[in-house]
């Protein structure tokens, strides 16, 4: 902090939110609200699901509740800030919490990212070669990418947010979205964002990218060997069981690319929209689309839900 009184002038940035029109914050409010908490009840609900039955104590599930885990927090981080600036006149974000706020972001939404990687490599061993899929999706090996998943993002939010705090901040502390990301905040400096622009191209490209192509290359695999599969009943087993997750990798990957795949000066309220999809939407819709399109989640959240009346 003592370099931000030195070198900046702003020590706080306003977020203009979703809308600056005072009649849509109330409703606004009320919606976002009722949002987070479906997030909150529906990921918990999966986690306790699989937590209190043994049938569900596969790596799949387990990935399962590790992504519900991440997604409460990730959409804790984000959607509280938010309903606190649509009640209030004055939103504002002091420096030190807005780099917060982004350093949680990237961390939780990167192993958000991780972890769907991690469930499409177990769909694809369990599929592509079932006999061996005990010995590959060993405990040990479950705790490694779950341990891995976990950790490495804090080395890449930590750089942007380095990065970041080498810029001035002497103009406008206006930023045009619902949370401190880091787009926006880019186009505030008065001093050369090349650097920070260059390592979302490549480092920031590279660490998002590659779940992503392993996810497609699990995919390839997947669909190779599901047509190989001579019952029709077979092959609705298969579709079903890996379709639920190929659904939230759409919507989680369509808005990060959407968002930072585009040039800086290319930045508008689209991009806000998308974001809402990846960070908010996506944790919502999460446990819909698993325990819908899931024998096996539907079972577990019966046998809880009957466990509680009871």
């Amino acid at each position: 902090m003592e370099r931000l009184n030195k070198t900046n002038s702003v020590s706080e940035f306003i977020l203009l939110g979703l809308s600056s029109r005072p009649e849509d914050q109330k409703p606004l409010f009320i919606l976002f609200l009722i949002i987070y908490l479906i997030t909150i009840t529906g990921n918990v609900l999966i986690i306790l699901a699989i937590h209190s039955d043994p049938q569900l104590h596969t790596p799949m599930y387990v990935f399962l509740s590790v992504l519900s885990f991440t997604d409460i927090w990730y959409t804790t981080n984000i959607v509280p800030r938010m309903l606190v600036n649509f009640l209030s006149e004055k939103k504002t974000i002091s420096y030190a919490g807005c780099l917060t706020q982004m350093y949680f972001t990237y961390v939780l939404g990167n192993t958000d990212s991780f972890i769907l990687a991690a469930m499409a490599y177990d769909r694809y061993v369990a599929i592509c070669d079932p006999f061996h899929y005990v010995i590959i999706m060993s405990h040990r090996r479950c705790v490694l990418l779950v341990a891995f998943s976990c950790s490495l993002p804090h080395f890449h939010s930590l750089l942007h947010i380095l990065l970041l705090n080498q810029l001035t901040f002497c103009n406008s502390n206006v930023v045009h979205h619902f949370f401190c990301d880091i787009n926006p905040l880019l186009k505030l400096s008065c001093s050369s964002v090349f650097v920070n622009d260059l390592t979302i191209k490549t480092e920031g490209l590279v660490f998002w990218v590659t779940p992503f192509l392993c996810i497609v290359f699990s995919y390839v695999r997947i669909l190779i060997a599901v047509l190989r599969i001579p019952s029709a009943a077979g092959k609705r087993k298969a579709f079903s069981t890996c379709g639920s997750h190929f659904t939230v990798v759409i919507l989680f990957y369509g808005g990060i690319f959407y968002v930072y795949l585009q040039p800086l000066s290319s930045y508008t309220v689209w991009n806000r929209v998308a974001t809402l999809v990846y960070t908010v939407l996506s944790s919502m819709l999460n446990p819909f689309i698993y325990s819908l399109r899931n024998r096996d989640m539907k079972r577990g959240l019966r046998k809880l839900l009957g466990r509680r009346k009871s």
